[in-house]
């Protein structure tokens, strides 16, 4: 598994500061409840729409990238190609959020039409001050919240840099691990979003943090087949492949 090491305090603080950069192509923090359909003109009935709503910071808002670019996106261009055209994304990331504004504003995100929640989270939860013990408490929210609202829940975990020492990666690492094992098949886990991408130069913008256009399409290509596998076994679901 990766580790952050190209994650200094200097350069994880864009996480932080990204949402007020200005210049960017991509407007990181979209409204809570923007969806993008990617079927428009032929776009199936409400009773039918399946919404991946996408609750995250700027990594999920795609800052830097153009809003087509982001990784939720080109998600959904991977539903559309294999024909689930009921399949819509809601991206739900806003630049320097941490789980506690996230757990805050989820219930925002959560349109009765949302069936599956994925929850992209933690990268600014050291930055911001926020102990390993209150991200858990704050995921355990999200994810109750979620429950409460009908939504399955897709978890992907992240790493704490390495200039935070040892005990808090490790305690930072435990929380996702140990949320995947509580909640056993009641959640979909990942362990890492950043997997494959995380100190691959090639893979990251300037900063060495954000993904660029192929740094998302990595971890859209990663993420793609479980929330396929979920929209699948949706008790409800009226796609047939």
């Amino acid at each position: 598994m990766a580790v952050l090491r190209f994650l200094p305090v200097l350069v994880l603080s864009a996480l932080v500061q990204g949402c007020t950069q200005s210049g960017s192509s991509n407007q990181a923090a979209r409204p809570a409840g923007d969806a993008v359909a990617y079927d428009e003109p032929d776009r199936a009935p409400a009773s039918s729409r399946v919404v991946i709503a996408f609750l995250g910071d700027s990594l999920t808002a795609g800052l830097g990238l153009l809003s087509s670019q982001a990784y939720p996106s080109l998600i959904g261009d991977m539903f559309l190609a294999e024909g689930y055209a009921e399949v819509e994304i809601l991206n739900g990331g806003i630049s320097g959020d941490t789980t506690a504004g996230a757990a805050r504003r989820v219930d925002q995100l959560l349109a009765p039409d949302v069936r599956i929640l994925v929850v992209a989270l933690g990268g600014n939860d050291a930055l911001r001050g926020l102990t390993a013990e209150q991200t858990r408490s704050n995921l355990t929210t999200i994810i109750e919240t979620a429950f409460d609202s009908g939504a399955e829940v897709l978890l992907a975990g992240m790493q704490a840099p390495t200039n935070l020492g040892q005990d808090y990666q490790a305690a930072f690492r435990e929380v996702f691990f140990g949320l995947a094992r509580d909640y056993g098949r009641r959640i979909s886990f990942v362990s890492f979003l950043l997997e494959g991408v995380a100190a691959q130069p090639h893979l990251n913008q300037a900063d060495g943090i954000h993904p660029n256009e192929q740094g998302a399409r990595v971890i859209a290509e990663h993420l793609y087949p479980p929330l396929r596998d979920m929209v699948d076994a949706l008790p409800s679901a009226a796609f047939v492949p």
